[in-house]
């Protein structure tokens, strides 16, 4: 157990948090709840206590007292006693709730809300002598241990202090009458459930990022594991197609911030758009920066008029760039001079001064052997190989 728990360096990946969470393994702290519970509590009867103690007085000695009626006919007697029962119950009920409610928002406020039908189903495993005590002897058993010495030393030091804060008290209580002892007793309670309280919520702060700790530690898994479970989902078809289009969302926005560096946007005019730069100041050809079919085509346009760049409608240049040319690549040889057109014609409207007469927008001629359709399937018959 010790030399597998050294080789478990690695920290849990998503799909094993995934997959113990299915089984119902997640962190969880019990004294969190139990704290809230008591938190719960000590604010109702903060709140209420004034109200209640005397009625319960009131309750407990009409437990004590009956009519002739009720006497004289012993079959009345149940239906008196639950009448109390549920006066106490009604009484005790919005203490409940909000107890009930905080017991569930503690619970799942650790490892989140979980229902997990494989937590409740029965396991072999747990039935294995040794599994079980290896868990009794364990450093889980052992914190488990300390936290209960813990709580029991907290629950007797305060009912030692109170009980020499409160002797003569309580011993002066069998004098008292019957709704000044309930609300001595009240008082006495609400003073225990405080100070137990203030003590769970200390236990509760250093347990809960202990579990959250523990948990992760149990989690954790070999080098080899990783590699096993990377193969195994780089193998499943669905996370394959997940990455590839994940790829090319990247890929994408990549090429999408390159439009704005362009000098021309070249277009079939809706099917295909191509984005082309050149650097007069140099002696390389232009190169393509971004390219894009239908939907992508649209937003190359769009991206394009937002920063007021040229778009030359030209379809036979546009599915030849697109064809041939990859991204960040120059220009075939062939297309040169069909490009250089379009770029001088973009670069002398640019230039264009009052008086002179713009620049006549060309018809560039694309080469047989570089035309295609929109499918991608060239126009010039291919010649047979021998």
């Amino acid at each position: 157990m010790s030399d597998d728990s050294a080789q478990r360096t690695e920290e849990p990946t998503a799909r094993k948090l995934k997959r113990s969470r299915e089984e119902g393994q997640v962190a969880r702290s019990v004294e969190l709840s139990a704290a809230a519970v008591m938190f719960g509590a000590v604010i109702v009867l903060l709140m209420m206590g004034p109200i209640w103690f005397p009625k319960l007085a009131r309750y407990f000695a009409s437990g004590f007292s009956f009519d002739r009626k009720v006497l004289e006919t012993p079959a009345l007697l149940p239906l008196a006693f639950s009448s109390q029962m549920s006066d106490v119950f009604l009484l005790f009920l919005p203490m409940m709730i909000l107890t009930l409610f905080l017991a569930v928002l503690a619970s799942g406020a650790t490892g989140g809300f979980l229902f997990s039908f494989k937590a409740v189903l029965p396991k072999l495993s747990k039935l294995s002598p040794l599994a079980g005590l290896k868990r009794m002897l364990g450093s889980h058993a052992a914190i488990e241990l300390l936290k209960s010495i813990l709580k029991f030393g907290l629950i007797g030091g305060v009912l030692l202090i109170l009980l020499n804060l409160h002797f003569t008290d309580l011993i002066g209580m069998g004098s008292m009458g019957l709704e000044p002892a309930f609300l001595l007793t009240g008082n006495l309670v609400l003073k225990a459930l405080t100070w137990l309280t203030l003590g769970l919520v200390l236990i509760a702060l250093i347990d809960v990022p202990f579990q959250r700790h523990s948990f992760m530690k149990r989690m954790r898994m070999t080098k080899q594991e990783i590699r096993d479970e990377y193969k195994d989902m780089e193998g499943r078809p669905e996370v394959k197609a997940q990455m590839r289009r994940r790829q090319r969302e990247i890929a994408n926005a990549q090429m999408m911030q390159k439009v704005k560096d362009a000098d021309v946007i070249i277009t079939n005019p809706e099917h295909f758009a191509i984005a082309l730069s050149y650097d007069p100041s140099s002696d390389g050809a232009p190169i393509l920066l971004a390219k894009g079919a239908d939907f992508m085509a649209m937003l190359i346009r769009k991206e394009a008029k937002t920063h007021s760049i040229e778009i030359f409608e030209s379809p036979q240049l546009a599915r030849a760039l697109y064809f041939t040319t990859e991204l960040d690549q120059a220009i075939p040889e062939t297309l040169y001079f069909a490009v250089a057109q379009v770029i001088a014609y973009v670069f002398g409207l640019a230039n264009v001064r009052p008086g002179v007469a713009p620049a006549v927008k060309p018809q560039p001629k694309i080469p047989l052997s570089m035309q295609f359709d929109a499918t991608g399937k060239p126009l010039a018959p291919q010649k047979a190989t021998p």
